[in-house]
């Protein structure tokens, strides 16, 4: 915004450390718009360091390593669209016995993982929580409605879910691709 000005940050070593290893983390591993995204909050974040702190964060020595293959996904991504905007998406799914399924869901979070993503979201066939590895989604559409429930609320519920079960969000086998 024309006027707005940000103060000088001030972090602990930790702080600074954990912001640019994640960030380069995003910048490198993650897909086309997450990785620009991180680009640019780095250097927004070193414009406005004090001189000694943007020397620690440019000499910082925790580094990314190379991942044997990127998360993949389009410049134009459907699911975090789809999230942001609270909108439902027609997925075409095949489960890890091949099975193809088609389904509506109700997307309210991106799960990544080193190698994988997984979409959260509400499925209406189901009826229930579900979660979709994305290198598993043979097709999305997206629909341009409305799901009728806030994102938040779906999100907040489904958390609650998983803490009560004690479960993990895939079981390991299902994480990596395959």
């Amino acid at each position: 915004r024309p006027g707005f000005l940000l103060p000088p940050l001030m972090f602990r070593d930790e702080e600074l450390e954990a912001l640019a290893l994640g960030l380069r983390w995003v910048a490198d591993l993650g897909e086309h718009g997450l990785s620009e995204g991180a680009r640019n909050a780095l250097a927004k974040v070193a414009a406005v360091l004090p001189p000694a702190l943007r020397h620690e964060l440019e000499a910082s020595a925790l580094l990314v390593g190379r991942a044997v293959r990127r998360v993949a996904a389009s410049e134009d991504d459907p699911y975090r669209a789809a999230i942001r905007g609270g909108q439902k998406l027609r997925l075409t799914y095949r489960d890890s016995a091949g099975t193809t399924s088609q389904r509506v869901v109700w997307p309210f979070a991106l799960v990544y993982f080193e190698q994988s993503r997984v979409l959260s979201a509400w499925c209406e066939l189901r009826d229930d929580f579900r979660n979709f590895r994305s290198d598993r989604i043979v097709e999305v559409e997206p629909l341009g409605v409305p799901y009728p429930r806030s994102r938040r609320a779906l999100l907040a519920e489904w958390q609650r879910l998983v803490r009560a079960t004690n479960r993990n969000i895939l079981p390991e086998s299902d994480i990596m691709p395959t």
